[in-house]
Order: structure tokens, then C-alpha cells, then sequence
């Protein structure tokens, strides 16, 4: 055996893939039925259901959150030299399509209460710029961070004041919904103009890689279902009428899909006790749990924790590491990633600290319990 070996095999992963025997039998159908990379019947079907479950009227199948998200800004209108206002906390992916439109971001800090998006602070900065003069938002993009929902009620509101559409990051966030307020039973990413989900390996669902664009507009969702198939229309031979794009899911990815759909439910409850077994074993000691909002029901997509400082944070990786356990520290913010540096924005302090302390702690579907009492016990030996 190999140095280490034994500490590989025995590793707790962050966060992985969850596939059992109803993908395998989907993915079979689907290579048999011929249709394989290209838009299948089961395409159709895994957006059907996807949009039933979220609560929207239309869903767009895409190869990646990323694109759900290019194709969301594209068809609401964003052009080069426009200004997006955009989550500081978040990975970067949120960001990125902003600049392939050739617009600009407006990066906006998180507040306390849900680390998200503050909707204090964009009501205050579109006041500011609408009585200056300034160019205000084109649109707004909200990410629901870690699974948590945003405050999003509030940012509606000030977004309609203004006529900015509001394009939903749920990424992170499947299955996450409010209970209370103006939004109750409603899905992240079923409010906005647009939603954008993703199915990478490591989200509480997967394709293998993947994303969906959700939307209420008829017409919006049949030009991005258009954009996302190279704009091509129906003709002899190849007819294109605008720049489009390779963004369609394929059949094998929807067959993952729809038996993760399936499962989604079971899912989403083993995350919620797998954060409330944290919860439990973390309450009183020297850190800080995820938000529990009244109204707010969170997915907990990545269980995260802050640290007291940097250095404890760490110690705390080098500790869980050491132990076999992976866990990793929260995103870096917008504005302290290169291509970002130079952005305006509205505070920064609070996405930093998140930075700074923040510590994401295995929560898999499948994490045993004894794996999760194993890194409890690794967290709480080091916490002691």
C-alpha cells in the first residue's frame, strides 16, 4: 500500500454527486433511443418538470449554470457598456457573463442576515445615482449564496421603483424557498424576471454539468431556447438569424436530470438534517452558524461556518485535512478577484469577512452519519 493510502480511501468528501440506480436506467434509455448529444425527447421532458417543481411556467435546458445566466442577461436586454448590479459574495462565474455582454458590474456587499445580496444598500446606491445623474442598473442579479434565499422581497420592490428587471442566481440554491412574507411558497429563482440554475457535480442536483434558465415570459423563454441553439431557424439547410450559441443540454444529461428531479425531495431533507446535526454539535462554541431566517427556508447547500479570524480558519483547514477531511474557505469577493479589482461598488466589508472566516464543512447526501460525527469530532477537538 502506498503512503497515504489508507487516509484516501477513508477521506469525507465536501460535497459529491449522488447518482444511483434511476440515472443509470434513464441514461440507458436515452443512449438507446439514438438521441445522445443532440436535444432529445428528454429534454423537453426533464424542462417540463424542472419548471413544475420551481414553480415557473417555462424552463430552458442549458450546458451550464454559467450559460443559464449569459443567456438570462442576453435576453433581458443587456448590451455592451450597460451596468449590471451584481452580488460582491460570490463565485465568480455570477460575474463573468456580465463582461462577456461587454457591460460593466456594480458589485453590492452582502448583508448580515442571510450573507446575501443587501438590499439596504442597492436601495440607498440607486437613489444616490438616480438624483446624480448616474447610469443606473440594466438589470440586477441577486445570488442566493450557499442555498440560502435572499432577501429578495425588498429588492423587488426597489428594483420596480426603477423599472430594473430582477435575474435570479440560484445556482446553490434548488429547492430553497420563503415560508413567510410576500414570497411564501415561492422557489428561489421563481420571482425574478429570470432564474439560473446549476446542475455541476457538486450542486444538491446534477447532470453531470448542466443549467436551467426559468421564466414566467413565454417570449423570453423562446428566444433564449433560440439563442441557445445557435439562433438557427427553420429552413433548407443551415439558417442562422443573429449570433447565437451552443447552449442546449444534451439527452444523456437530461436522463441524470430528471432521476435527480425524482429525488430531489430526499435530497433537500438530508441536507436540512445534516445542517441541523451541525447545528446541534456547533451550538455554544467559539464560531458562527449558518443564517436561520423565520420565513427563509435555506437548503444548505455547502454547511458553512465563520471562524474567529483568519488564522483560526486556517488552522482549522490544516486540522480537517490532516484528519482526512475536506472542507475548503468561502469564495474570495468580487472585488478582490483581478478582473474585478477596478468595479465600482457599494461596501465590501462584510463579503471580505465572509472571506476571512468562513469555513465550508462536508454535507453530501449520501455523508454517513458516522462520517458526520467524525468531522464533528475533528471540529470540535480542534475548537477545544
Amino acid at each position: 500500500m502506498k503512503p497515504g493510502a489508507d487516509l484516501v480511501d477513508n477521506r469525507v468528501p465536501l460535497s459529491i454527486p449522488n447518482i444511483g440506480t434511476r440515472e443509470r436506467e434513464l441514461v440507458l434509455e436515452a443512449v438507446e433511443s439514438g438521441f445522445v448529444s443532440s436535444v432529445g425527447p428528454l429534454v423537453s421532458r426533464f424542462e417540463h418538470e424542472f419548471a413544475a417543481a420551481v414553480g415557473a411556467r417555462f424552463a430552458v435546458a442549458c450546458a451550464s449554470g454559467t450559460a443559464a445566466l449569459h443567456l438570462g442577461l442576453r435576453v433581458l436586454g443587456v448590451r455592451s457598456g450597460d451596468l449590471v448590479a451584481v452580488s460582491d459574495f460570490t463565485f465568480v462565474a455570477s460575474a463573468n457573463p456580465v463582461r462577456y455582454q461587454g457591460a460593466d458590474v456594480l458589485l453590492v456587499d452582502s448583508d448580515s442576515s442571510t450573507w446575501n445580496l443587501d438590499p439596504t444598500l442597492l436601495a440607498a446606491e440607486l437613489d444616490r445615482r438616480a438624483s446624480v445623474g448616474e447610469r443606473l442598473p440594466a438589470a440586477v442579479e441577486v445570488v442566493h449564496v450557499l442555498g440560502q434565499p435572499a432577501r429578495l422581497a425588498e429588492i423587488v420592490e426597489t428594483c420596480d421603483r426603477f423599472g430594473i428587471p430582477v435575474l435570479e442566481d440560484a445556482a446553490e440554491s434548488l429547492g430553497a424557498t420563503w415560508s413567510a412574507g410576500p414570497l411564501a411558497g415561492r422557489h428561489t429563482g421563481s420571482v425574478g424576471a429570470v432564474g439560473a440554475f446549476s446542475f455541476n457535480g457538486n450542486k444538491i442536483a446534477t447532470t453531470g454539468g448542466g443549467g436551467m434558465l426559468v421564466t414566467d415570459d413565454e417570449a423570453l423563454a423562446a428566444r433564449a431556447r433560440h439563442l441557445s441553439t445557435q439562433a438557427k431557424v427553420p429552413d433548407v439547410g443551415y439558417l442562422h438569424d443573429e449570433v447565437g450559441y451552443n447552449y442546449r443540454l444534451t439527452n444523456v444529461a437530461a436522463a441524470i436530470g430528471i432521476a435527480q428531479l425524482e429525488r430531489l425531495g430526499g435530497f433537500i431533507a438530508r441536507k436540512r438534517e445534516i445542517a441541523r446535526r451541525y447545528d446541534e454539535a456547533f451550538a455554544g462554541m467559539d464560531v458562527v452558524l449558518p443564517p436561520r431566517l423565520d420565513g427563509y427556508e435555506s437548503t444548505y447547500w455547502l454547511y458553512s461556518v465563520l471562524m474567529r479570524d483568519t488564522e483560526q480558519r486556517d488552522r482549522l483547514l490544516q486540522h480537517l485535512a490532516a484528519e482526512g477531511i475536506e472542507a475548503r474557505a468561502l469564495w474570495r469577493p468580487l472585488h478582490a478577484q483581478p478582473p474585478y479589482a477596478h468595479a465600482a461598488r457599494v461596501g465590501g466589508t462584510l463579503g471580505a469577512d465572509l472571506f476571512a472566516r468562513g469555513v465550508s464543512l462536508p454535507c453530501s447526501t449520501q455523508l454517513s452519519d458516522a462520517d458526520q460525527s467524525r468531522v464533528i469530532d475533528a471540529v470540535l477537538r480542534y475548537l477545544s
